[in-house]
C-alpha cells in the first residue's frame, strides 16, 4: 500500500493533473542523462529528442554526448510515435487515488508542479483546493 499523506499536503494524489497535463511532460536534458546513466530505458523509450543537427531521435538511442545538440523533447508513443493522451507513467492504485510510476527519477517539471500556486500553476480543477479542506493556501482563500 502507498504511503498516506502527509497531514499538511495539499495534493490529493488524485491523478487529475497528470491526466491532464502528463502528455505535455518534458524532461530537462539532466532528466535524460540520468536516465541514460540508469539504463531506464522503460522511461527513455517514451521520448524524442529534436536535436539541432539532424532528425530527432528516440531516446534509447541517445548518448549523453549528444545531449547538447537537442533543441528539445516530447513524449510519444514508442511504438506507433503518436502523441499519447495521457502519461504513461501515472498508475492507478485505487478507485480515487494514482501514484506516479517513476517518482523517485520523475522530471524536473512533475517535481516542481503544485497547482495551489496561482499565476505559476495554479489548476483550478484539483481537489487539493476545496476551500474547506486547505484554506490559507495561496489561492485557496
Amino acid at each position: 500500500m502507498a504511503d498516506p499523506l502527509p497531514d499538511d499536503e495539499p495534493c490529493r494524489q488524485c491523478g487529475l493533473c497528470c491526466r491532464i497535463f502528463g502528455p505535455g511532460i518534458a524532461p530537462t536534458p539532466e532528466n535524460v542523462y540520468a536516465w541514460i546513466q540508469e539504463e531506464r530505458t522503460d522511461i527513455l523509450s517514451w521520448f524524442v529528442a529534436f536535436m539541432e543537427d539532424r532528425p530527432p531521435v528516440k531516446c534509447t538511442r541517445l548518448l549523453t554526448e549528444d545531449l547538447g545538440s537537442v533543441v528539445f523533447f516530447e513524449m510519444r508513443h514508442p511504438e506507433t510515435g503518436e502523441y499519447v493522451t495521457v502519461c504513461p507513467f501515472l498508475k492507478r492504485i485505487s478507485k480515487e487515488r494514482y501514484i506516479c510510476g517513476i517518482h523517485r527519477v520523475k522530471p524536473e517539471m512533475c517535481w516542481n508542479y503544485q497547482p495551489w500556486i496561482w499565476g505559476e500553476t495554479y489548476f483550478n480543477r484539483c481537489k487539493g483546493l476545496a476551500r474547506d479542506q486547505y484554506r490559507g493556501f495561496p489561492g485557496t482563500d
